[in-house]
């Protein structure tokens, strides 16, 4: 029930068309738009119903301890995040920015992202590459505590750091391309 005017008619009826146009209008300036996503730095907050045992990434296989580190840790290839169903055809490069196979399927090759470091600002190179997989492989001298995925390498034969880069400001050559060769399963 508005207030009726003088003529019988409702009070805001006069406004009817400038609120029809500036509502929409201050909705649209109000909801948040893609480039408050785009910002960089700052802190992520996730909400785990659970505690992880670690944050070690190949020691632990839950939800619980991977999801919270998918946002540190790269991978050399990842599934494109913009395709909404994980195939063999939605793989794309991450750390390595490509991939070969010789005509037998045997042996991969892939070329790494150059200027990749660590967080102490070390370059990323084949050789780590070829530690992790030793590691996870079990033909470390280091161990895993637990190592949940040991069976998925279990035709991974050899990891070569190949093609040594240029040398580099601190005066050692890194390894830019990682060959791996398949074992029969």
């Amino acid at each position: 029930m508005g207030r009726k005017t003088g003529k019988g008619g409702n009070a805001l009826k006069p406004y009817l068309g400038a609120i029809a146009i500036a509502a929409p209008m201050l909705v649209a300036s109000a909801a948040p738009g893609p480039a408050f996503a785009q910002k960089q730095g700052g802190i992520l907050k996730m909400y785990s119903p659970d505690s992880p045992a670690s944050m070690s990434i190949h020691e632990e296989a839950t939800v619980f301890a991977e999801g919270p580190m998918m946002g540190v840790f790269n991978n050399l290839v990842m599934y494109d995040q913009h395709v909404p169903q994980s195939s063999l055809q939605s793989i794309v490069p991450d750390l390595a920015i490509g991939w070969s196979w010789n005509e037998d399927g045997t042996e991969l090759t892939l070329p790494l992202r150059e200027g990749v470091t660590w967080h102490d600002g070390k370059p990323f190179t084949a050789k780590d590459v070829q530690c992790t997989f030793e590691m996870l492989t079990g033909k470390s001298s280091d161990k895993l505590r637990v190592n949940p995925r040991k069976a998925w390498y279990g035709n991974l034969d050899n990891l070569i750091p190949l093609h040594a880069a240029p040398t580099n400001r601190r005066g050692s050559t890194q390894a830019s391309e990682l060959w791996v060769t398949l074992g029969a399963e």
